[in-house]
């Protein structure tokens, strides 16, 4: 495969606005140890993106200045000691940063096949969220068979993977969505809806029995409504915090009904970590994709050059699914 001396990049050019992403040329990079290089066809569009933009999700360091959390594409160089992909393999991949481009390095145990049946563009959707619903729901929340799960913003590229996920290790499923429409989709995947405009989740899961499992995007306001949905020994999970980190908690009722909070955050964690995250993926969730139980839902497409439409899209909120940018055929 001939590799060019440059590439086309998407740069933040200050904090601020999507206005603020900006194309540019940079050096293509070379793979080091246990690296490799990849084309990239597709770059997946999320929120940490959207942060890093406004000036508030720093890189951590030694990771690409550029932003671009996972990426589908072939493998255009290997760096000494990886043994595991080839020249012209089609892979997708969590990537330390650097996506927003047409080539990225990324440690070659973070990258996965693209599975059988989808295309580059469905296959750009899976790692972020797989890599993050697989970690927190699976391996930090410990979800089981037959429990009751709500997860929140179900119609987004987290929740609509995390309803999938969890609808195939057989849990009940409840999500939250914000219209009619977005409630429809979450249906469709295998959750009762709860509109959170119109409906209160609490009392839905409390005549159920609770939930014991619940994943939050929310923080705020939402951590005294989670506590009181959970079950008895519940476990509370939180992957970001879209309505702010820092709250008022009573600790009474954690710990006379023996409830669980936890949560991460994925991109600060080593590479061994994610490593682990990738073969349990390999093991456990694309044989799902295999069986048909799993499929990215995509909600629109951008060239790279509309890098800055693509976030005012995913900043509108009114996306259901993925949103991905268009690198190369």
């Amino acid at each position: 495969m001939s590799i060019p001396h440059d590439m086309q990049v998407i740069e933040i050019a200050r904090p601020g606005a999507p206005e603020v992403l900006t194309p540019a040329r940079r050096p293509v990079p070379a793979p080091g140890a246990g690296q490799i290089l990849i084309r990239v066809a597709y770059a997946g569009v999320n929120r940490p993106d959207v942060l890093q933009r406004q000036g508030g999700y720093a890189p951590p360091p030694g990771a690409s200045d550029l932003p671009g959390l996972e990426c589908s594409g072939h493998v255009a160089a290997v760096g000494p000691g990886v043994t595991r992909w080839a020249v012209g393999d089609a892979v997708c991949a969590l990537l330390p940063g650097g996506g927003y481009a047409e080539y990225v390095l990324t440690p070659a145990d973070h990258a996965l096949p693209v599975p059988e049946g989808l295309s580059l563009a469905e296959a750009a959707c899976l790692p972020e969220t797989c890599f993050t619903v697989w970690s927190n729901v699976v391996m930090r929340g410990g979800l089981q068979a037959g429990e009751r799960f709500l997860v929140h913003g179900g119609s987004s590229g987290i929740g609509t993977t995390a309803i999938q996920i969890a609808a195939a290790l057989g849990a009940r499923v409840w999500a939250t969505a914000g219209s009619d429409e977005k409630c429809a989709a979450c249906e469709r995947l295998g959750a009762t809806a709860i509109n959170y405009r119109t409906q209160d989740f609490v009392e839905i899961l409390r005549a159920e029995g609770g939930a014991e499992l619940i994943l939050d995007m929310v923080a705020g306001d939402y951590v005294a409504r989670n506590l009181k949905a959970l079950a008895d020994e519940g476990r509370l999970v939180f992957i970001a915090f879209l309505g702010g980190p820092k709250v008022t908690l009573n600790l009474a009722p954690v710990m006379t009904r023996r409830l669980t909070i936890t949560g991460s955050t994925l991109r600060p964690q080593s590479d061994l970590a994610k490593a682990r995250i990738a073969d349990e993926l390999r093991t456990h969730v694309w044989p799902l994709i295999a069986a048909g139980k799993l499929r990215p839902v995509m909600d629109a497409e951008f060239p790279l050059t509309d890098a800055a439409a693509a976030h005012a899209h995913m900043e509108g909120g009114e996306h259901i699914g993925k949103i991905v940018l268009r690198v190369a055929g």
